[in-house]
C-alpha cells in the first residue's frame, strides 16, 4: 500500500484573477493552480507539449502524433498542419480518412450544420453529414475521384520508369509524398509532409476513399501495388534508432496502437499525452488510460504521461493557441 506524506499536498488551490489572464497561456497557468479536475491535465499537458516541441529535431529525439481523421474535416486540421509546417513532429500515423479530407478541402469546402438535422433529408439532397458537418458528394467522392485517378496513373508511370522494381518499398509514406507533390495549395497537410518529407504511416489504407481510388485504379493496372509493410519497416528504424521518443495521441484505435506498439521494441515511450472522450470501462484503445500502457512495456514506467479527457476539437486549438503563437 502506497504511503503518503502530508507536505506532498501543500499546493493551495487558488481562485482564477481574471484581471491578470491576458492571453491563452495565462489561463492555463491559472488552470494549473485553480485546478478543477481536467483543468489540471489540461495545464500539464501543455507543459509536457511544450518541451516535446522545444525538443523537435534535436539528435535522436522523435516525436510521434496520432490522430483520427474526423478532426480533418474540421478547423482542427490547423493545428496538425502547423505542427508539420515546423517540424515539431517526425512522423504521423494516421487513418485514410485524413487523406480523403485534406485532398477535398483543399479543392472544395465542406459546410457547417447541426447534429440534430434530417438524416434522411440530407442524404435525399447528395449532403453527407459528419457530426455536425456537412459534405456535399461533389466537395468529398467526386472530387477525389477526378483528382486521384489521374494522379495514380502519372505515379504509376513515374515508378515504372525510375525503378526495376516499382512497387518495392511503396507504401502509403510514398503514396502520401507522392500526393503531396502534387498539392500546391500550403492549407494542405499533405503538401507540407511531402515538402518536409515527414513520413505519414496510414495503416488502414482501405478503410476510405482514397482506399477506393487505389482499388479502382487496380482494376485498371493489375501490377499496382501498395507495400504496407514498407510502412512498418519506417516505424520500426524509428523506433529502434530512438534515442528519445514523445507522443502526442489524440483519440485511439488503430492510429494510437501504432505508436504505442513499435515504441515497446525500443522499452516504451519517454512521455505521452493522450486526449479522448471515450470511458475505461469498455475495454477500447481510445478509452485506456496511458498507465495501462505501461503494462504492455509501450509506455515506460518511470515516463511522464497525461490524458486529457475531452473533445479534441477544442483542447487543441487551446493548446495550440498556448504554444503556436509566432
Amino acid at each position: 500500500m502506497a504511503g503518503y506524506d502530508p507536505r506532498d499536498f501543500e499546493d493551495p488551490v487558488l481562485d482564477y484573477d481574471f484581471n491578470k489572464i491576458q492571453n491563452t497561456s495565462d489561463l492555463i497557468d491559472q488552470m494549473s493552480v485553480a485546478g478543477g479536475f481536467t483543468a489540471t491535465k489540461l495545464a500539464k499537458a501543455r507543459d509536457m507539449l511544450s518541451k516535446m516541441f522545444e525538443e523537435a529535431g534535436s539528435e535522436g529525439v522523435v516525436n510521434w502524433i496520432s490522430f483520427p481523421a474526423a478532426l480533418c474535416a474540421t478547423g482542427t486540421r490547423g493545428f496538425f498542419l502547423e505542427l508539420v509546417k515546423r517540424r515539431l513532429v517526425d512522423v504521423i500515423v494516421t487513418t485514410c480518412g485524413t487523406l480523403d479530407h485534406d485532398l477535398a478541402r483543399t479543392y472544395r469546402q465542406y459546410f457547417h450544420g447541426d447534429f440534430e438535422l434530417d438524416d434522411i433529408a440530407l442524404g435525399q439532397q447528395g449532403l453527407n453529414r459528419l457530426g455536425n458537418v456537412i459534405v456535399p458528394n461533389e466537395c468529398y467522392g467526386e472530387i477525389l475521384e477526378a483528382k486521384v485517378l489521374p494522379w495514380l496513373s502519372e505515379i504509376e508511370e513515374e515508378r515504372r520508369v525510375s525503378s526495376d522494381s516499382p512497387w518495392n518499398g511503396f507504401g502509403t509514406v510514398e503514396l502520401c509524398w507522392a500526393l503531396g507533390d502534387r498539392i500546391e495549395d500550403e492549407g494542405s497537410l499533405l503538401y507540407w509532409a511531402a515538402k518536409h518529407r515527414i513520413p505519414i504511416v496510414i495503416p488502414g489504407i482501405t478503410d476510405g476513399s482514397i482506399g477506393a481510388q487505389l482499388f479502382m485504379h487496380r482494376q485498371r493496372s493489375p501490377s499496382f501495388m501498395i507495400d504496407v509493410l514498407a510502412d512498418e519497416e519506417i516505424c520500426s528504424d524509428l523506433s529502434w534508432t530512438s534515442k528519445k521518443a514523445n507522443a502526442l495521441m489524440v483519440g485511439g484505435g488503430i492510429s494510437k496502437h501504432h505508436v504505442i506498439w513499435w515504441n515497446q521494441y525500443r522499452g516504451g515511450l519517454d512521455s505521452a499525452i493522450g486526449i479522448s472522450t471515450a470511458p475505461e470501462y469498455d475495454g477500447s484503445l481510445s478509452g485506456a488510460r496511458l498507465r495501462e500502457a505501461i503494462s504492455w512495456g509501450k509506455i515506460r514506467p518511470e515516463a511522464p504521461h497525461i490524458l486529457v479527457e475531452g473533445e479534441a476539437s477544442m483542447i487543441l486549438p487551446i493548446l495550440g493557441a498556448a504554444l503556436l503563437r509566432q
